[in-house]
């Protein structure tokens, strides 16, 4: 049954907040006054860097924490191309920092941990690459960073022969998820290039002060251009994007919480209303999703996770799932607005809405996310900004929700200047930092709250910024 754009709004509102609602989140998508901060939201001006890094509001300060060619603690030096990255406290009361290097090969040859050279290859015991391959030079990285005296005691490869390491996501039980953005294949590109099949996702422990050995994908989770991860604490349940502008979005429901390596089931999102949604709000779209719409959903099994075609996000469309543009950075949060504080999932699309700048989603976990009684009670899917406005948010890529409340996400536009953008809770939105250098990723607070880190991605510069942070939820 072909269903109009006023019944799809009206079906999907009466499902959760009413018209009052709607009229609320028409408001805010439709006024950029409404969508800029208030003089009190944000932290003031931006004040030039004498440094010409990062620029800053009044108070802040930043700390270098690494960048690219440094020698590193194990001989071999600090690749290029920082991306997604998180914090987690270790018990001497300093913090493990895992980094994605999104290396590809030949490119970034100048870039990689062991030289433009390869002549720190015999300094990597064997059996530590996942893919000893000439092509396979991505991974991460693990920096250890005392927040009170601001000082770097170690830095080290935490996961060798990888491609195109990304985004990623923290784990409740203290991993980092790194994800692979690609689809190569073993075998493929030039000879002796790939060794192993690549497009996967895979765990390494903040607390190891060595390389992760023997590197397994996380192969359940799907092999796609992975971008982001993010884990429901509660459930276990592991949330999924896909960087592409026809992209699903993925979750996983482990066969035992925790376990990810364990096996689990593959599913993608989809609308309850309107079979392959596209949220994409571009010209061509079918239908304009407003914000603050609350659409309920359905999760479709997936077969064939692994295949060698990259085709999983258009067998899912064609079974019904919703379709998303280039959806990017993903976090999970504890919903503020709810006695029990229940969790919900941020992500962004970075080329979404009609002016193709950006949008970012939540979405509510359902009472019975992921078991039997889930269809009565749904989890819900909402358009929480699009500002279809690049002075607003230009392009966002990698995101968090930070302590203070709201968001942090990063730009990542191509123009001349690139910001971190703060997201009250409200919606609005207010600069905090600038760079000309290139995109800001992985921005992630620690655990104390004392830092903000955030990496400049090319050559490779990561941040910990210090500063007078406050509360953005009243």
């Amino acid at each position: 049954m072909t269903v109009t754009r006023r019944q799809f709004i009206e079906r999907a509102m009466a499902a959760s907040v009413g018209f009052a609602g709607l009229r609320v989140g028409l408001a805010r998508g439709a006024s950029l006054g409404a969508l800029l901060a208030d003089s009190g939201a944000g932290y003031g001006p931006l004040l030039p860097d004498p440094n010409k890094l990062l620029d800053l509001p009044a108070g802040f300060s930043y700390t270098v924490l690494s960048r690219a060619g440094q020698e590193m603690d194990d001989g071999l030096l600090v690749p290029g191309q920082h991306d997604g990255m998180a914090a987690f406290a270790r018990p001497d009361g300093t913090t493990a920092i895992v980094c994605n290097h999104e290396i590809e090969m030949p490119a970034h040859r100048a870039r990689t941990a062991l030289g433009p050279d390869e002549a720190r290859f015999d300094r990597v015991k064997p059996g530590l690459f996942y893919d000893p391959g000439r092509l396979a030079r991505g991974g991460t990285t693990t920096t250890i960073y005392d927040t009170r005296k601001r000082q770097v005691s170690r830095r080290f490869m935490s996961l060798h022969g990888t491609v195109r390491n990304c985004a990623g996501g923290p784990t409740p039980w203290g991993s980092w998820l790194t994800c692979e953005e690609t689809n190569d294949l073993r075998g493929s590109a030039m000879p002796g290039g790939f060794e192993q099949d690549h497009g996967y996702v895979f765990e390494v422990p903040s607390a190891l002060d060595h390389p992760v050995e023997d590197p397994k994908p996380l192969k359940a989770l799907g092999r796609f251009r992975h971008e982001a991860v993010c884990v429901d604490p509660r459930t276990g349940i592991v949330y999924l994007t896909e960087d592409m502008a026809d992209g699903a979005i993925y979750r996983f429901i482990p066969h035992k919480p925790g376990e990810l390596s364990r096996g689990g089931r593959l599913q993608a999102l989809a609308s309850k209303v309107r079979a392959s949604l596209c949220t994409r709000n571009w010209a061509d779209s079918p239908m304009k999703i407003p914000v603050g719409a609350k659409i309920p959903v359905r999760w479709i099994d997936l077969d064939d996770v692994e295949a060698p075609k990259d085709d999983l996000r258009l067998r899912a469309f064609a079974a019904g799932a919703a379709r998303f543009a280039r959806a990017e950075g993903m976090w999970f949060g504890h919903d503020r607005r709810t006695p029990d504080g229940g969790g919900e999932v941020f992500w962004a699309c970075t080329t979404g809405g009609s002016a193709g700048v950006g949008q970012i989603w939540r979405y509510s976990p359902g009472a019975h996310e992921g078991q039997s009684g889930e269809a009565d009670a749904p989890g819900t899917l909402e358009l929480f900004i699009e500002p279809n406005d690049s002075k607003v948010i230009a392009n966002a890529d990698n995101l968090c929700v930070s302590p203070w409340g709201g968001l942090f996400v990063c730009e990542d536009s191509g123009l001349e200047v690139q910001r971190l953008i703060g997201v009250t809770p409200g919606g609005g939105c207010f600069p905090f930092a600038a760079t000309t250098q290139s995109e800001l990723a992985g921005v992630h607070a620690s655990p104390d709250g004392r830092a903000l880190f955030v990496n400049i991605q090319r050559p490779g510069t990561m941040l910990a910024i210090h500063g007078p942070f406050r509360s953005l939820n009243a």
